[in-house]
């Protein structure tokens, strides 16, 4: 093994290294609950604060938004100044826009309270990874590691409308938020005690004008899909947004293209594994999330459900992703990424397929299962696409290599509830089903796209090296040794 793929701190006993996942993996758990958590608080949020499905949708999407613009810029300051300290400065962040949401007086003030919460969450998920990524520098382990990191995220993602249902039936929507707070604290004790202080023997620098253009770019793109319903897809201002993310989206190329040390290192989407396990990972996003604010629309608009009964519904998708997420780590491990990934999509497409006929009356033994199905593949999806993606750079730039796949996936959340949002605005309860028909037929298409990455990759694909600043990119393949 070159110099280049040495792990940047001394290594650390089993036990040691499993305690370092398990308080990475609290903080993932509270970065994916707060991104599915409210999808089930949302018709109790509107009622509360008296605002429409548009405004509600930014309620989530602020989140996202500011989530998906930050997690690159957030990597590389770990990697400069400290992965613990950026680790633990997010959980502050967090906990403390947390309290905000939850005694926000006003829709303006929940909107701007989540935007901040994204940043908190922007230090805690590409960090989390980079510091596990560091901690195992067993190639089998680590891929196991990712696996559970993946089992744990799948989890709070799965279950955050069943444990958001929970807390709305019992406390009322504000303690979504409140329920952060003795995990916030839990989290920060921990990485005090367990998790090493690691960073890059060369840091990345900040690359702002790249920052700037990519969270423009992003920004601008997911605000007109939630605001095209109301402004209108070919009005003069949905046009001229449609030019703006366009030049924001060639100027961050042309920006990246010609610096040093870019923000993103556009080189590397050359390489077509890499590439598309990134689309990968887009994709199962959009997927889980139309999924979560149709079922939520449709089982409490049209079917009348309580949000606890709603929440419960997703029961079969949150037990889906827990328990096949490990599986798939381990699979990645001994076989490589390809079968996961196989499996992945197909049981995202059948479960999308089941529910295309969705109507007022659908028994709930059609539902159940398709949720399971969709839940199965979200957690054969992350391990193979996370595995992928972080094999794809050098430890050293592990912050920015976990935040290359996060960004992507909280742009596809974003993406999925923008278009879940767009689909059935203005639908009463009655047209609702038929309004989202094109949405499962997403969540379909979405699971027959992961093909696209198992064909690309190889079993036991392990690394791509990049050469330092200035020089030319180089990518390798091998082929790990069983041991």
């Amino acid at each position: 093994m070159t110099a280049s793929t040495q792990p940047l701190q001394p290594v650390l006993g089993a036990r040691r290294r499993w305690t370092v996942l398990a308080v990475c993996c609290l903080s993932m758990f509270l970065v994916g609950l707060d991104t599915t958590v409210v999808n089930v608080a949302l018709p109790a949020i509107g009622r509360g604060l008296g605002v429409g499905t548009r405004s509600l949708e930014w309620t989530v999407d602020a989140y996202t938004l500011v989530l998906a613009g930050l997690l690159i810029s957030s990597g590389a300051l770990a990697d400069r100044f400290g992965r613990r300290r950026v680790f633990q400065s997010g959980l502050v962040v967090f906990g403390a826009a947390s309290l905000v949401c939850a005694i926000a007086p006003s829709v303006g003030t929940l909107v701007t309270a989540r935007a901040v919460q994204g940043i908190g969450a922007s230090m805690l998920s590409p960090v989390a990874l980079a510091i596990v990524v560091n901690a195992m520098p067993d190639p089998r382990e680590r891929a196991q590691a990712i696996g559970v990191w993946a089992s744990v995220f799948g989890l709070s993602m799965a279950a955050g409308p069943v444990t958001g249902g929970a807390l709305i039936a019992g406390f009322g929507w504000r303690s979504v938020f409140w329920v952060n707070a003795p995990l916030i604290v839990a989290a920060v004790v921990l990485s005090a005690v367990f998790v090493p202080e690691s960073r890059s023997q060369r840091a990345q620098r900040l690359d702002i004008p790249g920052q700037a253009l990519l969270t423009v770019a992003i920004g601008v793109l997911v605000g007109v899909l939630i605001e095209g319903p109301r402004i209108g897809w070919t009005s003069l201002a949905a046009l001229t947004a449609y030019a703006f993310a366009a030049l924001a989206t060639v100027g961050f190329v042309w920006v990246e293209s010609r610096r040093r040390e870019p923000l993103m290192d556009l080189r590397l989407f050359r390489r077509p594994v890499f590439s598309s396990a990134v689309l990968g990972a887009v994709a199962v996003f959009v997927a889980l999330n139309v999924t979560l604010l149709l079922n939520t629309l449709y089982l409490q608009h049209t079917r009348g459900w309580t949000p606890l009964a709603a929440g419960v519904a997703t029961l079969p998708m949150a037990v889906g992703a827990t328990l096949c997420a490990p599986l798939s780590g381990r699979l990645v491990g001994r076989v490589g990424p390809r079968l996961p990934l196989v499996l992945a999509g197909t049981f995202i497409a059948v479960g999308g397929l089941c529910l295309i006929g969705l109507d007022q009356h659908t028994h709930v033994f059609l539902l159940l299962p398709a949720y399971l199905l969709i839940g199965i593949g979200f957690g054969f999806a992350n391990a193979p696409i996370t595995n992928t993606a972080v094999s794809g750079l050098p430890p050293a730039r592990a912050g920015v290599a976990g935040a290359i796949t996060s960004t992507a996936r909280q742009f596809g959340a974003a993406l999925g509830i923008a278009l879940a949002g767009g689909l059935v605005a203005g639908a009463g309860p009655a047209g609702l089903p038929h309004a989202s028909r094109p949405g499962w037929i997403l969540v379909a298409a979405c699971g027959l796209f992961l093909f696209l990455p198992a064909h690309a990759s190889r079993p036991k694909e392990d690394t791509i090296r990049s050469t330092s600043a200035g020089s030319a990119s180089r990518i390798t393949r091998r082929t790990t040794p069983q041991s």
